[in-house]
């Protein structure tokens, strides 16, 4: 995004993800306001809540994204392994702008910040 104005966001590509699960009420909020933003967004999120696992990544199990809609899909590891199986996979014909992660459902607070995929 380098050299990029904010009047060009909506050429950006933008992958958001988050730490509560692909189907988080904090995710679809993100999405809604990213959407208006620009046009191409794209979500990778873990199958199940993985709140707390901001530093975990995943070394000795297969990472299998599944496409759950278009530019939609969820990754069975956690939010880490979301963002670089996207990175590394998905988007590696072009690599996105911007990450946004959350939005959180909880607090981040304290010694939460250290560990929280969503900060």
């Amino acid at each position: 995004m380098a050299g990029r104005s904010l009047a060009d966001l909506s050429k950006c590509r933008i992958l958001l993800s988050n730490d509560d699960g692909i189907g988080a009420e904090g995710l679809v909020i993100l999405e809604r306001i990213a959407r208006g933003l620009s046009d191409d967004v794209w979500i990778v999120a873990p199958s199940t809540e993985q709140s707390g696992a901001g530093h975990s990544l995943t070394l000795h199990q297969p990472l299998r994204p599944i496409k759950v809609g278009d530019r939609r899909y969820t990754v069975s590891g956690t939010p880490t392994d979301c963002v670089m199986v996207a990175v590394n996979h998905i988007l590696e014909d072009r690599r996105p702008d911007l990450v946004l992660s959350g939005i959180n459902m909880g607090g981040n607070m304290g010694e939460d910040v250290h560990y929280s995929g969503t900060v």
